[in-house]
């Protein structure tokens, strides 16, 4: 590198001499501006002596924003920095000079084959890479660049995914000066210190992300093709995914055996010295014990006992509860917020922030990093970081608000602590400042998610909010009852953040109850109560007794599924994202109202991969394996040790269930219900659609039936719904039936007539105005409503429309909305119309009006 800069620099000086004319043109430019010419005469003397020395260690820092003259291409060195998007390429070209050029490889470059294991199992698993199909023109063109490049620059992703990424491109190049470069924020200081300290690739991080690759490959290349042979073609199994389903499985399984306790509750409304409103006090404590009201005879008995007592307060407790601040954002918490607040999935909630950690444009200062790395397990900030929301809280809210010293959070043991939390690059774009540049862009959901994540930042450093709160212990014969209420009397962090629980809060408030403390009824109790002192006389205005039901554990949403998974140390919150969007693409599980529910491919295919092979699904395993790949990442295991480990006993467990596994494609189950057709009996097969009632006579007899099981395990037939609507070729009755993309019309004279079409909601499409609108779903299970004359009409809606005018800007049609926080309601589909109603009734059936029904 030396020589050929040294070279370029006498050629530079060679051109010079040849050129008397534009040096005596520059003395008289001297003249007129010495001072000016002098500085970059200067500059331009000290660069060429620090070339000249071959100082190669020593890089120049470029800044952006330099009056200066800058160096052109190819006079001085010239630097190729490779990153992983053309977003992150933009961003960061801004704050480098013409000295370097900035190239994106659009992620991996070299991989597995997909059309083999490409694993050399007997040489110490070997992988055999090879470049991604599509990626020869940006590694060729990356290749013309690095030859002419003095040094190059692999600024990947700075995880262990980045640093494979980065080993590939330098195998590709083969360039003799190929460093790594990492950094959290994409500002003009962190990747102007980056540049100046590269360092070697990191071989441990590299065999840690490779043996993950391998891993993952020996089971789903193997396992799969078991799958697509027994039960179905397309199946895939996972090291991880199908954990993640048989945890949705299990749950399934422990509500269908949940068997619900009555137990009833019993409160007072009381009335205090100083008369109304009345207030309510729960029931305690009976003859000085907690109390288990279990049936309707020892509630009424205990309610009547009580009529004629005496109730007065026999303690009044009050004092200060302090809440304090979450931690700031790491992935999986994120998702958990951006579902809870936002109910954004973690797909999109990942490909947001990814997007606002790449850049986004921001007017005249052009591409603009916005978030610090969002893929990180780590509760660490920087020192300017801190100090920089210090000042920021100081001139926003006041010092009331502040910390004397900042806030510390503790990361898990677990982490890998290579990143800061997620936080805001720079407190000078504040939500309000940034949010016209995402109206313009149209992205309404990635600005809330950089609000979500701005608020979370500036309330960790905030002071706790501060309660009054009030608990009264009240007498009343042998029973006590308890009163509590609570005044919010500092806001604290809740002045930036809400009032929400968040995840970790709610669930310290479910173990506070499961252990029987007192206080975490009370914890979130709301409003205040009148003024008692002990001994004060209440006046009884009525017992309120109640039955209720033990529920039984609730289904997993997004949330909650990352939540488990994380808890449980199964996979890697980078991850989540994937694993959550492949179980419903491969139709293990789907998601209703927001919930995830096993289907029946997932309950028969999590049955079999348990049975055959339990040790790679057990969640400890899992758990085991993601810290044996921390371990190789930090030098304290052996790769190929840990996958010889792996594979011996995989193996075994492979070949036995290649031989035992239940082959479910030619799997009949037969059963005593005969065929209405032809009199054979029905055999239940599996399909696409799950199992069925097929007719053991088939081909000559091609008869099906839905079918259920009642509460005994015995099959119900599922009779087709019928319609008043008549085939159009044959006059036979339509029905509705089941089919991929959810609920259709087909000719009950099947196969004879092979009629179908969609069902009308009853609204005319509004968009071509000759079609109706139908019900569908999509791919990924989710309902939406599109227009029947689909793909010559391509309206689509997520809202079921209603055949209704707005009566404000008179749009054809309004939807029908659902919030959690409003609930249902009404809406125009116009977004310049602000047009709304609340939805008052409850659902009712269907063909109700707009009021007696709910969102789809």
């Amino acid at each position: 590198m030396a020589t050929r800069t040294k070279k370029k620099v006498e050629e530079t000086e060679a051109a010079e001499e040849k050129a008397p004319a534009k040096k005596a043109a520059a003395k008289k430019a001297a003249k007129k501006k010495p001072a000016a010419k002098k500085k970059t005469a200067a500059k331009k003397t000290a660069a060429r002596r620090r070339t000249k020395k071959g100082d190669e260690d020593e890089l120049p820092t470029v800044e952006a924003d330099a009056e200066e003259e800058a160096t052109p291409r190819g006079k001085g060195p010239h630097y190729l920095v490779v990153v992983e998007s053309p977003a992150k390429a933009k961003t960061i070209k801004k704050y480098l000079g013409s000295g370097y050029t900035v190239k994106a490889s659009v992620g991996h470059v070299k991989d597995l084959p997909k059309s083999k294991m490409g694993v050399d199992v007997e040489h110490d698993f070997q992988p055999e890479y090879t470049v991604i199909k599509g990626k020869e023109k940006v590694l060729n063109e990356l290749k013309k660049m690095a030859k002419s490049a003095d040094r190059v620059f692999l600024a990947t992703d700075p995880d262990r995914e980045g640093e494979a990424i980065a080993w590939h491109i330098k195998e590709e190049l083969a360039h003799p000066d190929a460093l790594r470069v990492t950094f959290n924020e994409i500002t003009k200081k962190a990747i102007q210190e980056a540049i100046a300290q590269p360092r070697q690739l990191n071989q441990d991080n590299y065999d840690s992300q490779q043996t993950r690759r391998i891993l993952d490959r020996l089971v789903g290349y193997q396992i799969s093709p078991l799958l697509w042979k027994k039960v179905r073609r397309g199946l895939s199994a996972g090291r991880v995914q199908s954990v993640a389903v048989r945890l949705i499985v299990e749950r399934e399984d422990e509500i269908k055996a949940f068997v619900p306790v009555e137990y009833w509750t019993l409160d007072a409304l009381l009335e205090g010295p100083s008369g109304p409103p009345p207030f309510k006090a729960k029931l305690s404590k009976v003859d000085g014990k907690k109390v288990e009201l279990k049936d309707r005879a020892i509630t009424e008995g205990l309610v009547a006992e009580l009529q004629t007592a005496s109730f007065s307060v026999a303690k009044v407790d009050r004092r200060e509860r302090r809440r304090n601040a979450p931690a700031p954002f790491i992935t999986s918490k994120l998702q958990q917020e951006a579902a809870n607040r936002l109910s954004f999935t973690a797909k999109k909630t990942m490909t947001l922030a990814q997007r606002l950690y790449e850049g986004v444009p921001l007017g005249d200062e052009g591409q603009t990093a916005l978030i610090t790395y969002m893929r990180t397990d780590s509760t660490r900030l920087s020192d300017d970081a801190v100090k920089q929301v210090r000042e920021f809280i100081d001139g926003k809210y006041g010092k009331d608000f502040l910390p004397d010293e900042p806030m510390v959070y503790r990361t898990k043991k677990s982490a890998q602590d290579a990143h800061e939390a997620i936080r805001p690059t720079s407190l000078e774009y504040p939500p309000e400042r940034v949010k016209p540049f995402f109206e313009a862009m149209g992205e309404e959901d990635m600005y809330r998610l950089y609000e979500l994540i701005w608020n979370r930042f500036v309330a960790c450093q905030m002071k706790p909010a501060v309660y009054d709160q009030t608990s009264a212990d009240i007498a009343a014969g042998r029973a006590t009852f308890r009163a509590s209420g609570s005044t919010l009397k500092f806001a604290g962090y809740l002045a930036v953040y809400g009032a929400g629980l968040t995840p970790e809060e709610e669930a310290e408030k479910e173990k506070a109850k499961a252990a029987g403390d007192e206080n975490a009824e009370g914890a979130d109790a709301v409003g205040e109560l009148p003024v008692l002192n002990d001994g004060d006389a209440l006046n009884l205005q009525k017992l309120l007794h109640e039955q209720h039901f033990t529920q039984p554990p609730p289904r997993f949403s997004e949330a909650t599924l990352v939540k488990e998974l994380e808890e449980r140390g199964i996979g890697r919150p980078s991850t989540y994202a994937a694993i959550l969007s492949t179980i419903q693409d491969k139709k293990y599980v789907e998601k209703l109202e927001g919930r995830f529910r096993p289907t029946d491919l997932g309950n028969m295919t999590n049955e079999m991969l348990v049975k055959h092979f339990p040790h790679e699904l057990d969640v400890t395993f899992t758990a085991t394996m993601e810290e044996k790949l921390d371990q190789i990442s930090e030098g304290g295991a052996n790769w190929k040790s840990v996958l010889h480990d792996f594979y011996g006993p995989f193996k075994e467990t492979l070949e036995k269930a290649e031989a035992e596994m239940r082959d479910v494609k030619r799997e009949e189950i037969k059963t005593d219900i005969p065929c209405e057709k032809c009199g054979n009996l029905f055999v239940i097969k599996f399909g696409k659609m799950g199992h069925f009632l097929a007719c053991s006579n088939y081909p000559d007899c091609k008869n099906t039936k839905d079918f259920k099981r009642d509460a005994e395990g015995k099959i119900v037939m599922v009779e087709e719904e019928t319609t008043d609507e008549v085939c159009e070729k044959c006059t036979k009755p339509m029905v509705i039936k089941r089919g991929r993309f959810g609920r259709f019309l087909a000719c009950s004279g099947y196969p004879d007539c092979k009629t179908s079409k969609p069902i009308s909601i009853g609204v005319a499409c509004p968009e071509c105005k000759e079609g109706y609108l139908t019900e569908r779903r999509s791919g990924r299970g989710k309902i939406f409503f599109g227009c029947n004359r689909y793909p010559d009409c391509k309206f689509a809606a997520w809202d079921r429309p209603l055949a209704e005018p707005c009566p404000t800007c008179a749009s054809p049609y309004l939807l029908q909305k659902f919030s959690k926080r409003d609930g249902p309601y009404v809406a125009c589909p116009n977004k310049e119309c602000d047009y709304r109603r609340e939805i008052t009734e409850q659902p009712g059936g269907p063909g109700g009006s707009p009021e007696a029904s709910s969102a789809a």
